[in-house]
C-alpha cells in the first residue's frame, strides 16, 4: 500500500510539474498574461479528470519556469535586454521625479519574458499631471481605468500605457500611497522596488564601470522607430477608401489585415512583415502619391528591401494585369525578392474583407519589436 502511496506521490509531482511548465509556454508565448488563468488552463489540457488544487503549482513555480524558456530561447540576449530595459526605466523614472516613481515587476526582479513592459508606480493625486509632462516630453500614451473587485470591494485604478522604445505600464497612486507596502500576489511578500537613487545604485552595482549619465542620454538621443511608425499608422483609421476596391473600409483596416495574411504566411520575415504593415501609410500624408510620400516619411527607418516592397507594391498590381513596362518588368523580375513581392501583391488583394477580425496598432508594434529582438 504504501509503494502505491509513494508512485501516487511521484505522479503528483510530475503533474503539477508538466502543469507549472504548460502555464509557462503559455505565459511566455503571451497566449495567456495572468498566472491565474494560465494555470486553469494548462491543468485543463493535462489533467483528464479534474486537477486537486493541491495539484497546482504556485505563482512562483510558474514564474521559474518562464526564466526556463527565456535562457533556452534568448540566451546572451537577455542579459542585454534586461539591461537595456533597466537604462530605460531609470531615463523615464528621472523624467517623472517629482511623483516619486517606483520601479516594480519584472524589470526590477530580472524575471522578464517575451513582451514584458516596464512597470512603473507613480504617486499623485491628479494623473493629468503625470500625462501633460509624457505630452510635452513628446511621448505616446494612453490612458485606462480599470475596475479591480477584491474581497468584495471595487476599486478603479488608473493605468497610463506609455508607447516607446519599450512599453510602460504606469500605475498612478494616490500621494499618501507612495510609503504604503505592496505586496506580490506571487509570493505574498513586499514587492521588490525601486526609487530613483535605489535603482541606480542598483545598476551601479549589477553593471560595474556603467556610465549611467552617458548611457541614458544615448537612450534619450535615439530615434525609436516604432513611435514613428505608431504616428503614421493611427491616422489612417479616419482615411476611407473607393468602396468599389476597398469595401472593407478605412486604410487601417486594410493595412491589418494585410499584416495578419502576411503574418501567417512569413512570420519570421521581419522586412517583409514590416512592409505588410506600413505599405500604404503614404495615405495619410498624400493621397496623390502615397508610394513616394510614405518612403519619404520612413527614410531611413527601414531597410533597403523593406523599401523596395513599399516603393513597387502598385507596380507588383501593373505587373499582375499586364500593363507594367517592359523596362521596369524586367527589373522586378531580376530582383531576388521578386516572389516575395508578387506575395504581397496577393495578400494587398486579400486585405479588403468587411469583418475580418485583426489586431491593433500596438500589437502589431509589439509582435514586430519581439522578433526584431529575436532575430538580433
Amino acid at each position: 500500500m504504501g509503494l502505491v502511496t509513494a508512485h501516487e506521490r511521484m505522479a503528483n509531482v510530475k503533474l503539477r510539474q508538466a502543469i507549472a511548465l504548460e502555464a509557462a509556454r503559455l505565459m511566455y508565448e503571451r497566449a495567456e498574461s495572468e498566472y491565474f488563468t494560465a494555470k486553469r488552463k494548462a491543468a485543463k489540457r493535462l489533467c483528464r479528470r479534474g486537477c486537486k488544487p493541491e495539484d497546482l503549482p504556485s505563482n512562483a513555480e510558474i514564474r521559474d519556469q518562464i526564466q526556463v524558456f527565456a535562457r533556452i530561447h534568448e540566451g546572451d540576449k537577455r542579459t542585454e535586454h534586461l539591461r537595456a530595459m533597466r537604462l530605460e526605466a531609470l531615463r523615464l523614472m528621472r523624467l517623472l521625479r517629482q511623483f516619486r516613481p517606483r520601479l516594480i515587476g519584472s524589470v526590477m526582479t530580472g524575471h522578464v519574458r517575451k513582451g514584458s513592459d516596464i512597470d512603473l508606480h507613480v504617486f499623485t493625486d491628479s494623473a493629468g499631471l503625470v500625462t501633460d509632462l509624457l505630452e510635452a516630453e513628446g511621448f505616446q500614451f494612453d490612458v485606462e481605468r480599470k475596475q479591480i473587485v477584491k474581497h468584495n470591494e471595487a476599486r478603479v485604478f488608473t493605468h497610463v500605457h506609455v508607447h516607446d522604445r519599450f512599453n510602460f505600464e504606469l500605475t498612478v497612486y494616490p500621494e499618501d500611497k507612495a510609503h504604503y507596502v505592496y505586496k506580490s500576489s506571487i509570493t505574498g511578500k513586499p514587492i521588490e522596488r525601486a526609487s530613483v537613487r535605489e535603482l541606480e545604485e542598483f545598476l551601479r552595482l549589477e553593471y560595474p564601470g556603467i556610465d549611467l549619465d552617458d548611457e541614458v542620454d544615448t537612450a534619450a538621443a535615439a530615434v525609436d522607430p516604432y513611435q514613428l511608425y505608431r504616428m503614421l499608422l493611427l491616422p489612417l483609421e479616419n482615411v476611407r477608401q473607393n468602396a468599389k476596391y476597398h469595401p472593407e473600409g478605412d486604410v487601417l483596416y486594410h493595412s491589418l489585415q494585410v499584416f495578419e495574411l502576411a503574418r501567417e504566411e512569413r512570420p519570421y520575415d521581419e522586412e517583409f512583415l514590416l512592409a505588410a504593415l506600413l505599405h500604404d501609410v503614404g495615405k495619410g500624408l498624400d493621397r496623390g502619391d502615397h508610394v513616394a510620400t510614405g518612403l519619404a516619411a520612413l527614410d531611413g527607418l527601414i531597410t533597403e528591401r523593406t523599401g523596395f516592397f513599399i516603393e513597387h507594391h502598385m507596380h507588383a498590381h501593373d505587373y499582375r494585369t499586364g500593363t507594367l513596362p517592359a523596362k521596369l518588368r524586367r527589373e522586378l523580375e531580376a530582383s531576388p525578392d521578386f516572389d516575395d513581392l508578387m506575395l504581397l501583391r496577393r495578400l494587398d488583394d486579400a486585405g479588403r474583407v468587411s469583418g475580418a477580425v485583426v489586431g491593433t496598432v500596438d500589437e502589431a508594434l509589439d509582435f514586430l519589436k519581439e522578433l526584431e529582438r529575436t532575430n538580433g
